[in-house]
């Protein structure tokens, strides 16, 4: 079953019931009505009978079980008519009539004084009737109580409900159509939007492409759902852009270091027609093309893992990675003069990309410094600052260092994939934080590590320093 077919049956059994219900009150309230019309009919005949003493008398006089003489408002099937009864069964109907009132003990009740006046209803001769039963009063002859029953037929109420109740019921009916109808129409104008959506999910299923749009007007719910699909294809093709772009230069980039490689293999085949001198220079190339391989498929492998689900997030000292990145970036690079002042600071953050994004910006000072210049590395507030004093950054290349596999024209004649202040950009957004790199006043370059980290426990409670 459709969504909209599901709609439109829920419409109609919602209007079906409203107009179910409505149709049971309007009919229970007419039933009421009727009624309660027909029982001041009796009641109002009794009030006449009673208010006049003459009806009263002739009731009595003749020997009880000879017809008697009563005024009558009209002829019996339609109007009401009258039936004596006294405590000890016998009946007496008026003049004319010839259908016997059902008599039970409560009648008799009545007519012996020990109970009250009641309605009830009974079948009289073929006809539903309303029975106003009341004491009347004692035969002088017998001495018994004698109860008077007025009769009304209600043939003609019966026949008023049944007309209602057939029109009530094809008002449902109706109801129920014109419910179903307009279910039916309002979802297919309501689902429009949706199956502009599923149309729309299909075909980009279909061509792989998803620069497809899908119109979108209004404020309401299904126009910001159409608003949100918009924004989920851009940003699923703004990642498949991406995807494709950071495969071709990763092929680009690799392409390079491969083709060495193989070149020098190739040389390295002649074997014993080469000089001892050239080949231990292609195999010293050999090993620095390996080592910068390996460091570029590391980078690659570090941008493509991104946002690992399965990394946890943990409590980092960061004051304490920083220091073993320094000492590692000493043995490194052990003419470069590594000045270090931090401030105890933690982090919430992943420690292993952490520890890549500190390492590369130790790597880009410690590659771009001379001998004996200084690199100052300062942690502080949830910064790492890296300042060196080595050519610095052009102002043409200041907009592109951390994209990924960009190398400014100096840079090209130096190891390295281009990848590593990219990283560091992947690693302070996926922190909250920011990457930021600009030209040092006096010459080198200042490369900005910011973090959403603050002063330890320890250091706070301590008074700690800052060390270096």
């Amino acid at each position: 079953m459709t969504f909209r077919l599901r709609l439109a049956l829920l419409a109609a059994l919602a209007v079906a019931a409203t107009v179910a219900i409505a149709s049971g009150v309007i009919y229970v309230v007419m039933r009421s009505d009727l009624r309660h019309n027909v029982d001041q009919q009796l009641q109002q005949r009794w009030a006449e009978i009673h208010q006049n003493p003459e009806q009263i008398n002739s009731l009595f006089r003749p020997r009880f079980g000879q017809p008697f003489t009563l005024p009558r408002s009209g002829p019996s099937t339609t109007g009401n008519y009258l039936q004596l009864v006294q405590a000890d069964g016998q009946t007496e109907l008026a003049q004319g009539e010839k259908e016997k009132v059902p008599v039970d003990q409560t009648t008799l009740a009545v007519a012996a004084g020990r109970h009250g006046p009641y309605l009830s209803n009974n079948t009289v001769g073929s006809k539903p009737s309303r029975i106003f039963t009341v004491y009347l009063g004692t035969n002088e002859r017998t001495g018994l109580g004698v109860a008077l029953q007025i009769v009304r037929p209600t043939d003609d109420v019966t026949h008023t409900l049944s007309k209602l109740r057939l029109i009530l019921l094809l008002v449902v009916a109706g109801g129920l159509a014109v419910g179903a109808g307009g279910g039916w129409l309002v979802s297919r104008a309501a689902l429009l939007p949706v199956r502009r959506l599923t149309r729309a999910a299909e075909r980009i299923t279909d061509t792989g492409d998803p620069s497809e749009r899908v119109p979108v007007s209004g404020r309401d719910e299904l126009s910001r759902l159409g608003t949100a699909f918009n924004t989920m294809l851009g940003a699923l093709e703004g990642s498949l852009e991406t995807q494709r772009r950071f495969v071709a230069d990763a092929s680009h980039e690799l392409r390079t270091p491969l083709t060495s490689l193989q070149t020098n293999i190739e040389v390295l085949r002649q074997g014993d027609r080469l000089p001892p001198a050239d080949r231990e220079r292609l195999l010293a190339d050999l090993q620095r093309e390996s080592h910068e391989m390996r460091a570029l498929i590391a980078g690659l492998l570090e941008l493509a893992r991104g946002e690992d689900p399965q990394l946890e997030r943990e409590r980092v000292q960061l004051d304490e990675l920083v220091e073993d990145s320094v000492e590692r970036a000493r043995s490194l690079y052990p003419k470069v003069d590594w000045r270090l002042d931090v401030t105890p600071t933690v982090v919430d953050g992943y420690r292993e990309r952490l520890q890549r994004a500190v390492w590369n910006l130790l790597e880009n000072a410690g590659k771009w410094s001379g001998e004996g210049k200084p690199v100052e590395v300062r942690l502080a507030a949830g910064e790492l600052r890296v300042r060196d004093y080595g050519p610095g950054i052009a102002a043409g290349d200041l907009p592109h260092v951390f994209d990924r596999f960009y190398r400014s024209p100096a840079a090209r004649s130096m190891p390295g994939s281009g990848l590593g202040l990219s990283i560091v950009r992947e690693v302070a957004e996926a922190h909250g934080g920011t990457a930021v790199a600009e030209a040092a006043p006096g010459g080198g370059a200042l490369l900005r590590l910011r973090l959403n980290g603050g002063p330890s426990e320890a250091a706070a409670d301590n008074g700690t320093p800052p060390r270096s």
